[in-house]
């Protein structure tokens, strides 16, 4: 017999979980809009293959209310949306994570998908034994497994290291990934370091470039297809971890510096703008800038969004007309003034390019180097 899964949020991982595990399990998704639960048949995966043409389509579907799907579940897996930063994350990841736990039965399991940070599950299972009255171990189970669209995880943290051949073929992982949940948050939390560090130092070195002529040198042609949109993503976790820190001096020196680098990033991204609009004598009133920039809203994270909204505000401080292009191959060219496109993609730039007729149009690649074509 399939074993009842629920997955708690409709978001891009989420649902390419629950098309996973749809062959081997009875999977549901909870819409959190309406708090009705979602039938992810294999027909369905089948035909729909992401989140976004699904309901885009908006075929007939089975749904149940959200209390009978989870307490007729034996696996819970929590992966809402997240669209505030910082000290609210923690609050509304708190409030949504209460809402589920409170219909779990004994004997079910509790996957977290979201990143925690350090100690993040010692919480969680806190709020999962008072609410449910549930001893995590014994008549409950409690899991770690971070989503992301870029980066599987290596392991899956378990209370106590227990192992779950049921869960392990779901997920398909090998018995022997199933370690200790802080063992599993510090094997997250050294995958994000490492990344933003890395990118980081790219930036770092790249804002010391002076002379234009050699950012087209060959050395650095690995930086040129680096993007804002690769430099961006998981940035939500590493605010997690940092709100995590009680004293740590030198591990909070890592982090700040990597959030205070892409702050800079996007500060200098801005004052390359600022210089094209003064070098070439453009003023606001005849000039836009167009922001292309796809993106998927359906994502767990929303850290993307919010570097949008915030470089769009900044930039209206000088332009007023600034307009973001988010959808898939968007005219980005439809406008009599003169025109400063920002390619925040890889994508994003090989559709500007391929689509680009007017040779005054100024582009720019949000990318280390900042180039301006």
């Amino acid at each position: 017999m399939k074993p009842n899964v629920v997955i708690y949020g409709i978001t891009t991982e989420s649902y390419s979980l629950a098309c996973t595990m749809s062959k081997n399990a009875s999977v549901y998704i909870i819409d959190e809009s309406n708090l009705m639960a979602i039938f992810i048949t294999s027909e369905i995966a089948n035909s729909y293959p992401t989140i976004s043409s699904l309901l885009e389509d908006e075929p007939l579907l089975s749904m149940i209310p959200l209390d009978t799907a989870i307490s007729n579940s034996r696996y819970v897996f929590f992966a809402p949306l997240i669209r505030k930063i910082e000290s609210e994350t923690t609050n509304e990841v708190r409030s949504k994570f209460k809402d589920v736990v409170g219909h779990m039965a004994e004997k079910s399991s509790m996957i977290c998908c979201l990143p925690t940070g350090i100690g993040g599950n010692d919480e969680n299972i806190s709020i999962l034994e008072h609410v449910t009255g549930f001893e995590v171990g014994k008549s409950i189970s409690y899991f770690y497994y971070p989503l992301s669209n870029v980066h599987k995880p290596q392991f899956i943290g378990s209370f106590n290291k227990r192992n779950d051949n049921i869960l392990s073929e779901l997920l398909n992982i090998d018995q022997k990934n199933f370690i200790h949940i802080q063992a599993a948050e510090h094997y997250h939390i050294v995958y994000i370091i490492s990344k933003f560090s890395k990118v980081c130092s790219i930036l770092e070195v790249c804002k010391l470039i002076k002379d234009e002529k050699i950012k087209y040198d060959s050395s650095y042609l690995e930086y040129s297809d680096i993007y804002l949109d690769d430099i961006i993503y998981e940035s939500y976790d590493l605010h997690s971890i940092k709100l995590s820190l009680d004293t740590a001096p030198a591990f909070m020196y890592l982090i700040n510096g990597s959030i205070k680098s892409i702050t800079n990033y996007v500060k200098r991204l801005i004052d390359v703008i600022k210089l094209i609009l003064k070098k070439n004598d453009l003023k606001s009133s005849k000039t836009k800038i167009a922001l292309s920039w796809k993106l998927d809203y359906t994502e767990i994270r929303g850290d993307k969004l919010e570097i949008l909204s915030n470089i769009v505000s900044k930039l209206r401080d000088y332009v007023v007309d600034v307009e973001s292009y988010t959808k898939q191959n968007v005219n980005v060219y439809h406008t009599d003034k003169t025109l400063i496109v920002i390619a925040c993609s890889k994508p994003d730039y090989d559709y500007i390019i391929k689509e680009k007729k007017d040779n005054h149009v100024i582009i720019i690649k949000a990318n280390p180097l900042c180039e301006v074509i």
